[in-house]
């Protein structure tokens, strides 16, 4: 039988007073099918914030992603290609790994990239566009999952 864990600050509950505590105090709940005793409300929270987390990491690589298309392709300084072109290839794999570990994520591959698109063009137009170089205001190319994990834009 597991050990309950009654560690409490003052008016605020384990979940709020110690985070760390509180997932070990609900996974020693949950093994001894201790079900009664789990804190529901906080748990449906973290698990939902669990899947805002997955599809803010994609979102995130798929940012840097697309900056990094959109300068291999629009900037013409070839010192800087093959750090972009490895950029490029890391970010391509770990969003295929997570695909591959959430493959649901795909549902939302039209809404992340908009956002992603959004956010690269910003950034690279701050960066660049200064220094002369001109950027498109809508991705020129396929911009489904396939298409954007694998296809070299620049050599186009």
């Amino acid at each position: 039988m597991t050990k309950a864990i009654t560690h409490r600050v003052v008016g605020k509950s384990l979940y709020e007073s110690d985070y760390f505590l509180w997932t070990e105090d609900v996974v020693a709940k949950l093994k001894s099918r201790n079900f009664e005793r789990v804190d529901i409300e906080n748990l449906i929270e973290e698990i939902e914030g669990l899947g805002r987390s997955e599809k803010r990491e994609i979102k995130s690589r798929l940012k840097t992603l697309l900056e990094h298309l959109l300068k291999r392709k629009y900037i013409d300084m070839p010192d800087c290609f093959n750090g972009w072109e490895n950029t490029i290839e890391e970010q391509r794999e770990e969003i295929m790994e997570e695909l591959t570990d959430s493959p649901s994520l795909k549902r939302f591959w039209d809404e992340l990239f908009e956002l992603a698109w959004t956010g690269a063009l910003r950034k690279v137009r701050k960066e660049y566009q200064p220094k002369g170089f001109q950027f498109p205001d809508t991705w020129q190319f396929n911009r489904d999952i396939d298409s954007v994990l694998n296809v070299n834009f620049w050599e186009y």
